[in-house]
């Protein structure tokens, strides 16, 4: 079986504005033969404009959450349908900070995945481990659990990738060795084909937590790493295009 196509997606979080997306389209234009496909994920208020800014080039819209109901008295909340509805082709779904600030379980995080099928949109689904976890042995454990408890059946067949989040390497500039990247994308990867079969040696595991140009290359040509999601950096177009040319 061939090896997934690499995906590398930014991940706005809760930062840009209309003017944003001229950084946006400097990402587009800039992104040229690259092997990896590109995606970027704003805050849901500009998924529509950044669609249509975007309509045309090889970036993708993606969503940075979706609600698991496809509507209904969820005040705040969007769902999968909306974000398809605006133009996106993925969502992020069980983000460390989603996790943790909003308590979010596996439960949570798989019913949000199959809301995302149903509406068409591809799954990127975050697991990672926080400090304490790692330090008592048991990153390995709490990250194939992860896998385990919020991919479900549904996703057979369909196209998804994973994302390796140590939860302690968000935004804080510190960033896992590369044979401690290697050791976790090879157990979600044994989880993976242990779930899905040989069809899961065809999912991207993606590595976020600090990604920046300076430790892109090292770490995108890791074993068993198939692309990347990318934080802060990838708020400008300079620096996200960094990461891309890694490949």
């Amino acid at each position: 079986m061939t090896a997934p196509q690499p995906l590398i997606a930014g991940n706005w979080k809760m930062n840009g504005t209309s003017a944003s997306l001229d950084e946006a389209r400097a990402i587009a234009a800039g992104v040229g033969e690259c092997p990896a496909r590109v995606a970027i994920c704003p805050p849901a208020i500009l998924t529509h404009r950044m669609s249509q800014a975007l309509a045309g080039s090889r970036v993708l819209v993606g969503g940075q959450d979706a609600h698991w109901d496809d509507a209904g008295a969820f005040t705040g909340d969007i769902s999968a349908e909306m974000l398809a509805d605006a133009g996106a082709k993925l969502v992020i779904l069980g983000h460390s900070e989603r996790r943790t600030g909003y308590r979010e379980t596996d439960d949570i995080v798989a019913s949000k995945v199959k809301a995302a099928l149903r509406a068409r949109l591809e799954p990127i689904v975050c697991v990672g481990e926080t400090l304490e976890e790692r330090k008592a042995g048991r990153a390995l454990d709490v990250v194939t659990g992860q896998v385990r408890g919020s991919l479900p059946a549904e996703l057979s067949g369909q196209t998804f990738s994973v994302a390796y989040e140590p939860v302690w390497a968000i935004g804080t500039g510190l960033t896992p060795t590369t044979p401690e990247i290697e050791e976790v994308h090879r157990a979600i990867r044994g989880a993976l084909v242990e779930q899905f079969g040989e069809a899961g040696r065809a999912v991207p595991i993606l590595y976020g937590g600090s990604v920046k140009p300076g430790n892109a290359a090292e770490i995108l040509h890791a074993d068993e790493v198939g692309g990347a999601l990318v934080g802060g950096a990838s708020l400008k177009a300079d620096d996200f295009l960094g990461i891309v040319r890694a490949l």
